[in-house]
C-alpha cells in the first residue's frame, strides 16, 4: 500500500477521534510552549548580560582577591587588596586612565516610613565613569568628600523609586545601617541586567564605607578603567607585576589575587547564562517526555479497540509494515499538529512575559526548530511500540477478538 494511502487513512482515524486526539496532544502542547518560552527567557536573559556589559567597553579590568584554598578545595575570599594597592597601580601604570576601590555589601536603608534592602557600594569619585552610571538628579559625591569621610549618598533609580524618593527630596536625609546619610543624588537607569538590576544599589564614599558603616581594613574589588589604545594584555600583566612585589609574592601560584579583563568577564557570564538557559530548556523538556509517554498510552489503547480492523485488514491483504506505518504515522501527526500548536502557545507566551513583567525575552529560530525536530522524535519513539504491536497481531486471532 502507497505511503500516501496510508498517511489519509491515519489521518483519517485521528479525525474520527477528535477529542482523544486533542487530549492526546495537549501534553505536546504544553510541553513544546513550555520549551520555547523557556529558551526565550534565557536567550533575552543572556543578550541583556552582554549587552549591559559590552556597554562599559572592552578596556575595563576588574582585580578581586583570591580564595583560599582547603586540601585543594576553594574556600572563602581572602582579605588581600588595599586602597594602598589602588593608589600603586594608579602611580605606577600609564595607560591606566582610572581606578576605584570598590567595598561592597547588602544593607536595609530607610527612608521616613519605608525602607527596602539593597547592595551598598563604597566606592571612588571615579566609579561612574568607570562603569557608565549617570547621575540623573543631583550630583555625585567630591574628592574633598571622600577625603573627609563624609555621609552622603547616591541611589540607584529602583532603590530611590522603592524608598519612594524623587527629585525633590534631595537633601534630605536617610538611614544605611541605622547610619544617617544625606541623598545627593540619584542614578539615571540603566534596566534590569538578566536576571538582576543594576539600578538596585546605593552609592557612598568608601573611606565612609570602611570606617563608618562596614569597619573592614581590606576592599573586596579594585576597578579599572584602561586607555582605549591600551594593550589590554600587558595592563593586565602589568597589574600582575606590581601586586606580587607590593604583596612580597614570588610565585604567580602563590597569588591571593584575581585580574579579569572584559573578555574574561563577558566568558564567565555568558558561560552562566548558556548553562541557564540549557537548564529552563532542560527542566521544560520533562514535559515532552510526559506529553510523548501520554500518547503511546492512547495508541495503546486505540490498538486495543481497533483490534478486530486490524484483523480485518490484514485478512484482505495488508501487510504487518502497513499497519505499523498507519499507527506510527498517527502518533506522529499529534506530534507535529500538537508541536506547531505548541509553537503558537510558546510565541504568545514569550511575547507576553516580555510585554508584562521586567524580564526580557528572545526568540531564537534555532530554539524553535530543535523543539520541533524533538516533537516528532517524541512520536516516532513513543509511536513506535504501539505500531509495531498493532503490525504484530495475528490475523486470526485479531478477528476474533471482541
Amino acid at each position: 500500500m502507497p505511503p500516501v494511502t496510508t498517511f489519509r487513512i491515519a489521518l483519517k482515524s485521528l479525525r474520527a477521534n477528535k477529542l482523544r486526539s486533542l487530549l492526546a496532544m495537549l501534553g505536546i502542547i504544553i510541553g513544546i510552549a513550555a520549551v520555547i518560552s523557556m529558551l526565550s527567557i534565557g536567550a533575552g536573559a543572556q543578550e541583556q548580560i552582554m549587552s549591559r556589559i559590552s556597554e562599559m567597553g572592552t578596556n575595563l579590568l576588574s582585580v578581586r582577591p583570591g580564595r583560599e584554598m582547603f586540601h585543594g578545595v576553594g574556600g572563602g575570599s581572602v582579605e588581600s587588596l588595599t586602597v594602598d594597592d589602588a593608589l600603586a597601580l594608579l602611580r605606577q601604570i600609564d595607560t591606566i586612565e582610572a581606578i576605584s576601590p570598590v567595598v561592597r555589601e547588602g544593607a536595609q536603608i530607610k527612608y521616613f516610613a519605608n525602607n527596602t534592602n539593597a547592595q551598598v557600594y563604597g566606592t571612588a569619585v571615579t566609579w561612574p565613569s568607570i562603569r557608565n552610571y549617570q547621575v540623573e538628579h543631583g550630583r555625585f559625591f567630591t574628592e574633598s568628600e571622600v577625603q573627609s569621610r563624609m555621609r552622603v549618598v547616591v541611589l540607584g533609580s529602583e532603590t530611590a523609586g522603592e524608598l519612594g524618593i524623587t527629585s525633590d527630596s534631595l537633601d534630605s536625609y536617610i538611614k544605611i545601617r541605622g547610619i544617617q546619610f544625606r541623598l545627593i543624588g540619584i542614578l539615571k537607569e540603566k534596566g534590569s541586567a538578566g536576571f538582576g538590576s543594576a539600578d538596585d544599589m546605593a552609592v557612598i564614599p568608601y573611606t565612609t564605607a570602611m570606617n563608618a558603616v562596614f569597619g573592614q581594613e581590606y576592599v573586596g574589588e579594585i576597578s579599572i578603567r584602561a586607555a582605549d589604545d591600551a594593550d589590554i594584555g600587558r595592563v593586565e600583566q602589568e597589574i600582575e607585576e606590581t601586586l606580587r612585589r607590593r604583596h612580597r609574592i614570588t610565585s604567580p601560584d602563590d597569588d591571593d589575587f584575581r585580574v579579569f579583563n572584559q573578555a574574561d568577564i563577558i566568558e564567565t557570564a555568558s558561560s552562566a547564562s548558556r548553562t541557564f538557559t540549557i537548564l529552563l530548556g532542560a527542566i521544560a523538556s520533562i514535559s515532552l517526555i510526559v506529553g510523548g509517554i501520554g500518547i503511546m498510552n492512547i495508541m495503546l489503547v486505540t490498538v486495543t479497540e481497533r483490534t478486530r480492523e486490524i484483523g480485518i485488514r490484514k485478512a484482505i491483504g495488508a501487510k504487518g509494515k502497513d499497519i505499523l506505518l498507519q499507527f506510527l504515522f498517527e502518533a506522529i501527526i499529534m506530534c507535529v499538529v500538537g508541536g506547531l500548536i505548541g509553537v503558537g502557545l510558546g510565541v504568545g507566551a514569550s511575547r507576553i512575559i516580555d510585554a508584562a513583567s521586567e524580564y526580557s525575552t528572545s526568540l531564537q529560530p534555532s530554539g524553535i526548530i530543535i523543539a520541533l525536530a524533538f516533537s516528532i522524535s517524541v512520536g516516532l519513539f513513543f509511536g513506535y511500540y504501539p505500531a509495531r504491536r498493532a503490525a504484530l497481531l495475528d490475523p486470526v486471532d485479531a478477528l476474533a477478538y471482541e
